[in-house]
């Protein structure tokens, strides 16, 4: 089946253990992808619920029919994950019993060439995760400064070429506009020196990486979504994260370990005056990594970690 649909859920027994499903559970899975975690949560549904959330369509389209035998127990939302407060409110849902964010670019767009997102094959300049957002990579890479470029690929990207490629791209674009994935691809290993062109990865690589989470905003999405589902879990409602690069897993575990804290007062104070009360407690201290088994059949999952906290 996963092979059918091109997509394996990552650490995917690892998050059904996490969540603890309940068979009459509310449950929101706000990054739905291609519904590999989606239809084993929902599998496990009697009387309960599912809300997916993506914001792309051709996800949603996909994931009618993936999951066609459970529709009853599902509701599908066209709708970036950062906007989850709006979203159950709007569908009348006070609390979730759990929530999984999986914040991997999903597989079939990553694969899709026309999509835009693939430094090895020829495309229009896109990237965009939700086609009717306003933004585009061909916007950004010809129109914002030299400065924001260079700032977009060292802290986005960990590029250390950040000044060299942000110069090559200004330059280039002075004569004509940027248009596909390869003419920018070129661009990237023309201004790279010669030792970093022997490593292994393409070149490429951590700029698109960059471009891919400036156009859509991957990074600044994080706090509020974060929030939004502690404030819309029952209390010992379970959230389980996954992130791919150190970017985002260093705000999400910075944002879960704020969310666990509790009184902050010097430690000179007699009493707490603050009255700061933790609002989730960690249930991994570490983040999960994927097994030896899971490494071999789906490479992607190298970089995978899984965070996990409870509501208090």
């Amino acid at each position: 089946m996963e092979a059918e649909y091109g997509h394996k859920p990552v650490l995917l027994q690892e998050c059904l253990d996490a969540l603890a499903i309940r068979p009459d559970g509310v449950y929101v899975d706000g990054t739905l992808g291609r519904a590999g975690h989606s239809s084993e949560i929902v599998r496990r549904l009697t009387t309960g619920r599912l809300i997916a959330l993506d914001r792309d369509e051709t996800a949603l389209v996909a994931a009618r029919q993936r999951m066609a035998e459970h529709m009853d127990r599902v509701t599908l939302v066209h709708s970036n994950f950062s906007r989850l407060g709006e979203v159950l409110d709007e569908l009348g849902v006070d609390a979730a019993d759990g929530m999984l964010f999986d914040l991997g670019v999903s597989s079939p767009q990553l694969d899709d060439a026309s999509r835009g997102f693939s430094y090895k094959q020829d495309a229009p300049l896109d990237m965009r995760m939700d086609e009717s957002a306003p933004l585009t990579a061909r916007e950004l890479v010809n129109t914002v400064s030299y400065e924001e470029l260079r700032r977009i690929f060292y802290e986005y990207g960990e590029e250390r070429y950040a000044p060299q490629i942000a110069k090559a791209i200004c330059a280039a674009r002075e004569r004509q506009p940027i248009e596909t994935t390869l003419e920018l691809a070129e661009l990237i290993r023309g201004a790279m020196p010669a030792k970093a062109l022997r490593e292994k990865q393409h070149p490429a690589k951590r700029s698109f990486q960059a471009i891919r989470i400036a156009v859509n905003d991957e990074l600044g999405e994080l706090e509020p979504m974060l929030d939004a589902a502690q404030k819309h879990l029952k209390p010992g409602g379970r959230l389980a994260v996954i992130t791919f690069h150190s970017l985002e897993d260093r705000i999400v575990k910075q944002k879960l370990k704020e969310l666990a804290t509790g009184c902050i007062c010097p430690p000179e104070f007699p009493v707490c005056v603050c009255g700061r009360t933790p609002k989730m407690k960690l249930v991994t201290r570490k983040p999960i990594v994927s097994g030896d088994e899971e490494l071999a059949e789906n490479p992607r999952a190298r970089s995978a970690k899984l965070r996990v906290a409870e509501k208090c």
